[in-house]
């Protein structure tokens, strides 16, 4: 099977911004299209609604939502009402969401395995027109029941990173969405997704092994490095020391890094960054550099490739420079 292309995009800009970002990933040949869900941006579902009748090709998701500030009930109306207008294009990304931001809303991350795997079984139970009564550890429905059906089948990708998630999205998802960019991460998390396949009866083929993963692409690589260093700043700052340990970043440039954030200095939160992280948490360089990249995470396992933020130094001509020379090296 050839590689499938996704991208990510944030509706921190207008709908009309964002959807014209939207039809020109369509254009150049991307498969999916993945949306972000976080309160501070456009509302997800509004984006992908307008997104879904200006294209005709690519599938459109969320990228991803999550079962806390969300009902898994009003979810499955919502992707079954994409699903809808965009005549059997929709797929859903659930994962248990970003501490930080949920806290901003008064919700604690509690029960993370729990609730995205009730959230995966009521949600199936009602797109299958089930009158659902579910008593679990975190939701209870009584009597529900969506009064229309999806026509087709709705993929349900889980958003996962450590192993415990990762194996539940090996036993009950379509896809598993995981946020990395180098090999060493998914050597990591193959192991795990392949673990919960087996467990419930499965095999790992049966599920789209999808590198979410910071890309930065220019025909001159040090600009495509020099743009992708804020993001990578980001991802330094944020992840667990398991994953800081795995590509040996030293603690003082994670101190450096965070410290600078702390006081909003995002300029010298980038310039903290050093190649070894860029190595680590992007894939970022010339359209020849990038493949070779993505060739090694095809080898670890990888079934697709969503190109995620910054893209390039210039979005616009990053997406055209993806579309004529990384997409068409690997159909």
């Amino acid at each position: 099977m050839p590689l499938k292309f996704g991208i990510e995009f944030v509706p921190a800009t207008s709908v009309d911004g964002l959807v014209s970002s939207i039809v020109q990933a369509e254009n150049v040949g991307f498969d999916y299209v993945w949306v972000t869900d976080h309160y501070t941006n456009r509302c997800v579902y509004i984006a992908l609604a307008v997104a879904a009748l200006n294209t005709k090709r690519v599938k459109l998701g969320t990228g991803v939502t999550n079962p806390f500030h969300i009902h898994p009930a009003w979810t499955a109306s919502a992707i079954a009402t994409l699903n809808e207008i965009s005549n059997g294009r929709a797929v859903l990304g659930l994962g248990p969401g970003d501490r930080s931001t949920l806290g901003q809303i008064g919700l604690s991350l509690n029960k993370p395995l729990t609730t995205v795997r009730e959230a995966v079984e009521i949600i199936r139970k009602l797109w299958a027109g089930e009158t659902v009564n579910f008593s679990g550890d975190v939701f209870h429905l009584a009597n529900a029941r969506l009064s229309f059906k999806p026509s087709t089948p709705i993929p349900i990708y889980i958003g996962a990173q450590g192993p415990k998630m990762l194996e539940l999205a090996g036993a009950i998802g379509d896809g598993v969405l995981i946020n990395a960019s180098h090999p060493k991460d998914f050597e990591y998390a193959v192991k795990y997704i392949r673990d919960g396949a087996q467990k419930a009866g499965r095999k790992i083929e049966d599920v789209d092994v999808v590198a979410y993963a910071a890309l930065s692409v220019d025909e001159n690589a040090a600009k495509a490095r020099e743009a992708a260093r804020i993001v990578v700043a980001f991802i330094v700052a944020g992840s667990p020391d398991n994953v800081l340990e795995r590509h040996g970043i030293k603690k003082e440039e994670v101190e450096a890094i965070r410290s600078a954030l702390a006081k909003g200095d995002i300029p010298g939160a980038g310039k903290a960054v050093s190649d070894e992280s860029l190595d680590a948490f992007s894939v970022s360089g010339t359209p020849e550099e990038c493949i070779s990249r993505i060739e090694q995470l095809i080898k670890m396992g990888v079934t697709q490739f969503v190109a995620g933020s910054p893209l390039g130094p210039k979005k616009k001509a990053a997406i055209e420079t993806i579309g004529r020379k990384i997409i068409p090296a690997f159909k």
